[in-house]
């Protein structure tokens, strides 16, 4: 395994961080621990060093730095602390593009005591909010109860109206802990007997209903209601001056927040990787291991210099490359065009190390499937406007905090601009500008053939190919689709064919640019077992099908023919020996569907019988210490082999591997048909998108156009824009 991948391989692919992974070494680091800290911040800043855990079999608390740990995960949880108070007052905290200039020892008291200040002036302002609305219940309870007795003094008519009346009033008061308000009721109760006045003093406890004294003396009234309302004016003064107070704290905490959240963070994953590292016996240095490209080797040793100088350490740490049998991870170099690409591949699986990369093909095949399900070259002018702002202004927009949806679109910026320039490109092949066919390239082919056709088609605005007996007067539209078919009744077959056959022809070249790759990879690892037992019974399966189909598709392009496709694929497996009549399309089409389905039937046990045997017989040679045999270094021995250097032989299960490949076969076979149905659906959203735009554009745009009325025709112009650009 280790040969397979220090020799590079050959194949189609050229061993290039674009097309491959990069080669990944296993290196070990001896680190003084005086300069640890800084070296494995100036390797994390590098990003250029995948670390091994050499401490697996330790629980989190047992390892050197837990302390650290906790430590940081203290300060990470004042930081909390600190957003929510944010959040909750209003406040954002800021971007800033500097660094905290600040040692991670002094933040830590820095953020103790902001937070002790914080919990201070939040615990003040509960305590003063509590007595502020203590005093405005009891004012109220005051100003209610002197009207209602006041009110008691006239006749018992009038006092058991007001009564009803005034028996009740309500206030909102703000509660200090919940930051909201609750409505209150200011109510009197009339009891006769101790017993009585017992439980409603129970009840009162129990649903927190407050009780204030009362005298009965009118003047006293008045001057307890002026002393509560002095009162709830110096509160009043107060409670402002602690809320400004908090304000200031909160504001100085955002300006730096962002930086100091950071410092957290990286100061945590600094100790984490720490703890992976192993103490070596003298408990004077630590030990890393850990996977690194080749082309880092430089790097990495110029990182620890740095480290070791500016650590003052008097050892400087000692680099080293391990030889190991071990699977090395995947790494690619990816640049801000290239990124999005390969996070929608890694998204449906991480290529394994050194296998060719999709992503490269991925860049010009996602956007242009893309354009074909959308083409449509105003949507596509419309979407290239919106990327290329993006694109211009993206040192302002990376600098600053966007939300999900914008990160989103501005981190795949550059995808989105190949797939604005593939839609404009079908766009114009479909010949649809918002849905209008445009005659740009040449005028169309077609005319009418005699005078009354002339006279319909003014009347229609159109010229129908199916009814009005069209005759061809010019050469051949040279570029897209005729402007003649668009608004005739033979646009949707005529669209719906070339359209459902484009996409087979697409779904097809791209397996068999899958099929390709695996070659590669065969041919790459030296694997013979995989070109001939997997790459070419693949081959011959899926084109024995569905590149013939490919095949039939562009020959009656080419000819004309009025052939069933559709029947002689079906009758192909049904009744592969009957004449095809009026279905053939070219001479000696029998025997070719024959020796095709033959082909197709050999494929299928080639993929799943030898491979396992082969597989089988290797294993016995190199358990009796045999020489490999030219069918060597399998990707399934490969994957067995790559576990630990001392895992030299691993137990080979035939039932295992053969089960494996019978999955694989039945995978392949069944996921050729599903996946040539599925490139179906290019036809299909290509269908549905322009039916819509066409929709919105007769139903909406051009009724509005017909009313002759400017406010109608203005709001049909931009609620047709609106609706046309989501169709984008």
């Amino acid at each position: 395994m280790g040969e397979v991948r220090a020799a590079g391989g050959g194949g189609c692919c050229p061993p290039m961080s674009l097309f491959r992974s990069e080669s990944m070494q296993l290196v070990q680091l001896i680190i003084p621990m005086e300069s640890a800290h800084v070296t494995v911040s100036y390797l994390g800043d590098l990003g250029l060093l995948q670390f091994k855990d050499l401490n697996a079999d330790k629980s989190p608390f047992q390892r050197t730095y837990a302390a650290q740990i906790k430590k940081s995960g203290e300060m990470a949880r004042r930081l909390r602390f600190f957003k929510d108070q944010m959040l909750k007052t209003g406040f954002s905290p800021k971007k800033s593009a500097t660094q905290a200039d600040i040692n991670i020892d002094d933040l830590e008291v820095k953020l103790a005591e902001l937070e002790a200040e914080l919990v201070e002036i939040n615990a003040n302002g509960e305590k003063l909010q509590r007595a502020y609305n203590e005093l405005v219940e009891y004012k109220l309870v005051l100003q209610k109860a002197s009207e209602f007795f006041h009110s008691a003094r006239s006749s018992a008519a009038e006092q058991q109206s007001e009564y009803a009346s005034r028996q009740i009033g309500e206030e909102s008061l703000d509660t200090p802990l919940l930051l909201e308000q609750v409505e209150k009721n200011v109510f009197v109760v009339f009891y006769s007997g101790e017993r009585a006045k017992n439980k409603i003093l129970k009840i009162c406890e129990a649903f927190g209903a407050n009780r204030y004294p009362f005298s009965e003396d009118l003047n006293k009234q008045d001057h307890m209601v002026a002393e509560v309302s002095g009162r709830l004016s110096e509160l009043k003064t107060t409670i402002d001056v602690g809320l400004l107070q908090r304000d200031n704290l909160l504001q100085t905490i955002g300006d730096q927040f962002e930086q100091w959240e950071f410092l957290v963070r990286k100061e945590k994953s600094i100790y984490h990787t720490l703890n992976m590292l192993s103490l070596d016996v003298t408990r004077k240095c630590l030990v890393a291991e850990g996977w690194s490209p080749v082309f880092a080797t430089k790097l990495i040793q110029e990182a620890l210099q740095r480290a070791s100088f500016d650590s003052n350490s008097q050892v400087g740490a000692i680099f080293q490359v391990l030889q190991t049998k071990e699977l090395p991870p995947t790494y690619f170099r990816t640049n801000k065009f290239t990124s999005p690409f390969q996070e929608i591949v890694d998204a449906y699986g991480v290529a394994k190390y050194q296998e060719a990369n999709p992503t490269v093909y991925t860049i010009v095949t996602f956007p242009f499937l893309f354009a074909v399900m959308f083409g449509d070259w105003g949507h596509g002018i419309c979407l290239l406007l919106a990327t290329l702002y993006l694109i211009i202004r993206e040192k302002k927009f990376s600098s600053q905090k966007l939300g999900d949806i914008m990160e989103m679109m501005f981190g795949g910026r550059y995808c989105i601009l190949l797939m604005a320039l593939f839609s404009i490109y079908t766009g114009l092949i479909y010949n649809e500008f918002f849905s209008v066919p445009f005659e740009l390239f040449a005028p169309s082919a077609y005319a009418c053939r005699d005078l009354s056709c002339r006279q319909v088609a003014k009347l229609l605005g159109t010229l129908d190919s199916t009814t009005m007996g069209l005759i061809k007067v010019r050469p051949t539209y040279p570029f897209g689709v005729d402007p003649v078919w668009h608004g005739s009744r033979s646009e949707l077959p005529f669209l719906n064919s070339l359209k459902m056959k484009m996409s087979i022809l697409l779904g097809v070249a791209q397996m068999n640019l899958g099929i390709i790759l695996s070659y590669c990879n065969a041919k790459f690892f030296r694997n013979g077992v995989n070109v001939w037992f997997q790459f070419i019974p693949q081959l011959i399966f899926l084109n024995s099908l569905f590149g013939y189909l490919s095949l039939l598709i562009i020959v009656k392009w080419s000819t004309g023919s009025q052939a069933d496709l559709y029947h002689v694929m079906i009758y192909m497996f049904l009744s592969p020996t009957d004449d095809l009549g009026e279905n053939q399309l070219f001479a000696g089409q029998k025997t070719l569907q024959l020796a095709l389905l033959l082909l197709a039937l050999v494929a299928v046990p080639w993929m799943l019988i030898p491979k396992p045997f082969i597989l089988k017989k290797q294993h016995q040679d190199r358990h009796r210490g045999h020489s490999y045999t030219p069918l060597e270094s399998s990707e399934d021995n490969f994957q067995l082999g790559a576990n630990h250097d001392s895992h030299d032989h691993e137990e080979f299960e035939f039932s295992e591997v053969f089960v494996h490949q019978l999955i694989h076969t039945i995978e392949f076979v069944l996921g050729s048909v599903s996946n040539t149905a599925s490139y179906l659906r290019l036809w299909a959203l290509s269908l549905a998108h322009s039916e819509l735009s066409s929709v919105f554009y007769d139903k909406l745009l051009m009724l509005a156009w017909g009313y002759n009325n400017v406010i109608i025709l203005i709001v049909g112009i931009i609620v047709s824009f609106v609706l046309l650009l989501g169709c984008c």
